[in-house]
């Protein structure tokens, strides 16, 4: 009976694995976009550098920031620790971005999160190693 349940639970988390992948796969070709294109646009206007922005270069911008963070969403997802339940938790974001080299450029944004008090001792330590 054990090893029937077993067998079962491991069908069932590849069904969601390809299930997950297939729903990118869909997302990465479907023609529609689901982050807003006017909020896109506002960030790019916000540079100084540019006066026009042409309607296909905001909606290729808005794709490819999709495609990126599904990309990171499911590179941390399998490699998180929440497969389990089926969950993505900040701190898989964190160690995906810590532990993959295409992601490293995420580290400032993207920090591990450490208690205060381990960042107090942290502190007091280098201020003891710079005053000895």
């Amino acid at each position: 009976m054990y090893f029937r349940c077993a067998q079962l639970q491991i069908v069932f988390e590849k069904m969601s694995e390809t299930n997950v992948e297939n729903k990118v796969e869909r997302a990465a070709h479907n023609k529609s976009v689901s982050l807003p294109m006017s909020r896109v646009r506002l960030i790019m206007k916000s540079s100084p550098d540019v006066s026009c922005i042409n309607q296909e270069a905001i909606f290729l911008t808005t794709k490819a920031t999709e495609l990126f963070v599904q990309h990171l969403a499911m590179s941390s997802y399998n490699n998180g620790s929440g497969k389990d339940t089926n969950t993505l938790s900040y701190s898989d974001l964190a160690d995906t971005a810590e532990d993959t080299e295409t992601f490293q450029f995420l580290t400032d944004i993207l920090p591990k999160k450490i208690l205060a008090r381990d960042y107090l001792k942290s502190l007091q330590e280098l201020e003891e190693d710079d005053d000895n």
